[in-house]
């Protein structure tokens, strides 16, 4: 048996097109998967009522910045990573010093930009020494001796009978708090990277077409 091979055209041409559509559909590939993670993990914060605002620290970003390549890569991350990281974790929280965590009421109002307060924190606001109760059935309290305004802060009485004069609970205090999971990042981005193969092939077939 004879074989004749013979090859028409200019292979080295035709490898180089090859690469160069390989280059596209890998870079184009990765753009997609990137940005669609993106917004899945954007989506999965608001789902949990964490807020837009936590949502939008999830960023992307395609390597290389500019131009194409057979090696590209999406960078996917949280300018909050803490915040998230808890939400999805579901860590066991204890105080730093071994003591109490100070959980505020909604009598504690909030701080700076919705921040929760601390107990110092609260104490300089209002101008009102906190007073420790201990409960043996439930989380023990610290109170404040003053009133509920009309927004159901706990603050001064400005009655000189004492009239209306009330213990409010400003926080509770626990020994520990377990986060409940509210998050879950690694399935989206399973789904993610199972799909990039298909996103590589059906680009790389675009860009030959094109």
């Amino acid at each position: 048996m004879k074989l004749d091979l013979s090859v028409t055209g200019d292979i080295v041409t035709a490898m180089r097109a090859e690469i160069l559509a390989g280059e596209k559909a890998v870079t184009a590939a990765m753009r997609v998967a990137g940005s669609n993670l993106k917004s899945d993990w954007r989506a999965q914060i608001t789902r949990a009522r964490l807020g837009q605002r936590l949502a939008n620290t999830i960023r992307s970003k395609t390597y290389p910045a500019a131009g194409e390549s057979l090696e590209a890569a999406a960078l996917i991350w949280s300018n909050a990573p803490q915040i998230i990281g808890a939400h999805d974790t579901g860590p066991l929280i204890r105080s730093k010093d071994g003591f109490w965590l100070a959980i505020p009421t909604p009598a504690a109002g909030k701080g700076t930009r919705g921040k929760a307060l601390t107990p110092g924190e609260w104490e300089r606001r209002r101008g009102l020494r906190l007073r420790f109760v201990y409960r043996r059935g439930g989380p023990s309290l610290l109170v404040a001796d003053g009133r509920l305004n009309s927004r159901g802060l706990g603050v001064a009485s400005r009655s000189k009978t004492g009239r209306g004069k009330a213990t409010v609970p400003i926080f509770l205090l626990v020994p520990q708090v377990k986060l409940a999971k509210r998050l879950d990042l690694a399935r989206d981005a399973d789904r993610a990277q199972a799909a990039v193969p298909g996103l590589i092939v059906a680009n790389w077939l675009d860009a030959r077409a094109s």
